[in-house]
């Protein structure tokens, strides 16, 4: 395989198409709620989507990673999957799509801190730990729009508080994909055993919840569930292993902290969320967090590059 290389005009324009997709995901999730609920959705797109892949990969022959031992690995990164759309989900039904945005993308943090853990040579630098300090300063500081000394907000802060469950479930799968079999397996393989398992695992919490009853077959559900199925799950995803095949994980890691901010927007737009202040300025620590977590090689290259 040719060597990474750094981040080109052509991979930012596909950086921002991906991240105006994912940013949209909480906004369609929660647009079509009132005809399929937000669980059932999740189960139906990764079903979709699991199906593509697994088309794809028949095609492909990418079903050899099956025998080197990455089932144990796959259904784990599957079972954290699911527990993260099952929180996103609940998310959605307390606090706004803007609030889950940004909240699950605090991810990177939990995953550094997972593989710091469990990795050697994924240990912190110093300026990780104060992007770390910085990112849960701002959760606390996001969190305070819904709790004030004349204002108490328990659904939001609820909503709030799954929506970080679901980061931390989505950092924990990175840590078990780079920490089992599954590093050394197909992109395609490790998506296929994530998509299958949600969908199973929340068609039958919605089934045993009732909420797999109560669907409206409208143009709305239905452009929800093939939007997140065909260009999420399938078509974004397949990008995103595209790019970091050819350029450094660091860089686009830099990039993909546009999606909260799509997100965020999305939701001002079509839902008219509003914005309070405390929680603006806890957004921008949490990026910031993310940022210097997420892009200290990136920077430290940077640096070594302008001294040199």
């Amino acid at each position: 395989m040719s060597p990474r290389r750094d981040a080109d005009a052509f991979s930012f324009q596909v950086m921002v198409g991906l991240c105006a997709l994912w940013g949209m995901q909480q906004v369609a999730i929660k647009l079509a709620a009132h005809d399929i609920a937000p669980i059932l959705q999740a189960s139906l797109r990764s079903g979709l989507a699991a199906l593509l892949v697994g088309l794809l990969m028949t095609f492909r022959g990418g079903w050899e990673g099956l025998r080197q031992g990455t089932l144990r690995g796959g259904l784990l990164a599957g079972l954290l999957f699911s527990a993260e759309f099952l929180l996103i989900a609940l998310a959605l039904t307390y606090t706004s799509a803007g609030h889950v945005a940004v909240f699950l993308y605090t991810a990177p943090v939990f995953s550094a801190l997972g593989l710091h853990l469990l990795l050697p040579g994924e240990r912190l630098r110093p300026l990780q730990w104060m992007g770390i300090a910085v990112c849960f300063g701002g959760i606390a500081v996001a969190f305070a729009g819904g709790a004030t000394l004349t204002h108490f907000d328990a659904r939001m802060l609820l909503g709030d508080a799954l929506a970080v469950g679901a980061g931390l479930a989505w950092g924990l799968t990175t840590v078990v994909v780079r920490g089992s079999r599954l590093s050394e397996a197909p992109p395609a393989l490790t998506l296929f055993y994530q998509l299958a398992l949600c969908f199973v695992l929340l068609l039958g919490v919605a089934l045993i919840t009732g909420q797999a009853t109560h669907i409206s077959v409208t143009p709305i559900a239905v452009g929800s569930v093939l939007f997140q199925g065909i260009g999420i799950s399938f078509a974004s995803y397949l990008a995103w292993f595209w790019l970091l095949r050819r350029y450094l994980a660091s860089n686009l890691a830099v990039f993909s902290f546009m999606t909260p901010l799509f997100g965020v927007t999305m939701g001002v737009l079509i839902f008219k969320e509003p914005l309070t202040l405390s929680f603006v300025g806890g957004a921008a620590l949490v990026l910031a967090g993310i940022g210097l977590v997420s892009g200290e090689a990136w920077l430290r290259r940077r640096l070594t590059a302008a001294r040199s």
